[in-house]
């Protein structure tokens, strides 16, 4: 497939979202990455986005609730090219009635070719890169001739 170089800035866009038992996990992380984290533009499913903005008192875009639509929001945001990261705690032991929206979620990031932390290691490891600071040439798949494909109607 062929593909194109879309920029990501310095300054990255990132959204964190994190599942109900997951909360305490991911403030604990940006508390301790705030430093990092303060330099670049954060974005949030709504509940997560409050406790951000309330216990740390950082700049916080707010969508919906991820049940309420807000995982749906962040994924738009990604095929838009608007968001850069996605930093995603979610609980796999835990059954979720918005399941399929996290897979959408999860699945739209890898469409679109955008880096994803699933847990706190693979943020760890994400966050300390020294591309989370540079300019980053990500490579994204060109889904044109994807869109032109001919559709036989029944």
């Amino acid at each position: 497939m062929k593909s194109y170089v879309l920029k990501m800035d310095r300054k990255k866009k990132i959204a964190l979202v994190a599942h109900d038992n997951k909360k305490p996990e991911l403030l604990d992380w940006v508390r301790f990455n705030r430093g990092s984290l303060e330099k670049h533009e954060l974005w949030a499913t709504g509940t997560t986005g409050l406790l951000l903005k309330k216990e740390l008192n950082l700049e916080v875009n707010i969508l919906q609730s991820g049940p309420l639509g807000g995982d749906q929001q962040v994924g738009a945001k990604i095929a838009e090219g608007a968001i850069d990261f996605l930093v995603f705690f979610w609980d796999p032991l835990e059954p979720l009635p918005h399941d399929p929206d996290v897979k959408a979620l999860l699945r739209i990031a890898v469409v679109w070719n955008i880096p994803v932390a699933c847990n706190r290691s693979s943020a760890d490891f994400m966050i300390s890169s020294s591309l989370m600071t540079e300019e980053y040439p990500r490579q994204v798949p060109d889904y044109s001739d994807y869109q032109k494909r001919q559709i036989k109607l029944v």
